[in-house]
């Protein structure tokens, strides 16, 4: 347990487990193919290359659009419009309800309650309320994140030692003051963490919502070529929206660690 790889090993060692699923898929793609040249179930990589080469080049006669891009562009736009409000009515509700005991006490159960309701099954209801336009989309990802980030955040500031807050109110610390100067720091590094684990949830309310009702987005594109079992395509676009989420991931902890270096002391 003493034993740590080094940068580049972790690298490589986390490599491994990607390049054998890859190697595995190939040759059991291989196999199904050598029995059956039109088997759908596990496309060669020839084969996805030559299906989303279209998507990927070739604009729609309809729309006028590429049709990877443009998918990848609505649903970047609903996901980040998503969380950016998850991002903000977390801070503010996470900040009172962590601060301020009495607001604590007061609404503590109800976003408790309103984080056990499953997010999908208010998806009718949200379809019915906004309609089924982007609006409906982004209401399903808040609904579904923000009372997770508002409790963990809540959470992580009143573990704040008591210390910090004795001494800032000796020194004069008014509550605004506690809040900003001592609360306010140890909360945003806290908020991006929570918004990298969610990431995953988010891009599953996402997905379900797009495949239900509309006419752009890579839960869409999905849905509608499954019908044709066209693996050949929804394989690179499950892959895609995998790489996607690696990306904002890397790019919120190199936020945190930037921008809050002193909460990674640790970690170097």
């Amino acid at each position: 347990m003493n034993i740590r790889p080094r940068r580049r090993t972790g690298w490589l060692l986390g490599s491994l487990p990607l390049l054998l699923v890859a190697i595995v898929y190939l040759f059991a793609s291989a196999a199904r193919h050598a029995e059956n040249p039109s088997d759908k179930l596990l496309p060669t990589p020839g084969a996805m290359v030559e299906a989303m080469h279209s998507l990927l080049a070739q604009a729609d006669p309809l729309s006028g659009r590429l049709i990877f891009w443009a998918d990848t562009v609505a649903s970047l736009e609903r996901l980040g419009v998503a969380l950016g409000i998850c991002a903000l009515s977390a801070l503010l509700v996470g900040m009172v309800l962590g601060v301020l005991p009495a607001a604590r006490a007061t609404f503590g159960a109800f976003v408790t309650t309103i984080a056990v309701i499953p997010p999908i099954a208010l998806l009718p209801v949200l379809f019915i309320v906004f309609g089924l336009g982007d609006t409906a989309k982004v209401a399903l990802i808040v609904i579904g994140v923000t009372p997770f980030l508002i409790r963990d955040l809540a959470d992580h500031i009143t573990a704040i030692p008591q210390e910090q807050l004795i001494k800032a109110q000796t020194l004069g610390a008014s509550s605004w003051q506690l809040a900003l100067r001592v609360a306010l720091p140890q909360a945003l590094p806290r908020l991006i963490a929570g918004i990298r684990l969610s990431l995953g949830p988010a891009w599953v309310y996402l997905i379900s919502a797009e495949a239900i009702a509309s006419d752009v987005g890579l839960g869409y594109r999905i849905f509608l070529v499954r019908r044709y079992l066209s693996m050949d395509i929804i394989i690179p676009y499950v892959a895609w929206i995998s790489i996607l989420a690696i990306l904002m991931d890397v790019a919120l902890a190199q936020l945190s660690k930037r921008a809050f270096a002193w909460a990674h002391g640790a970690g170097r």
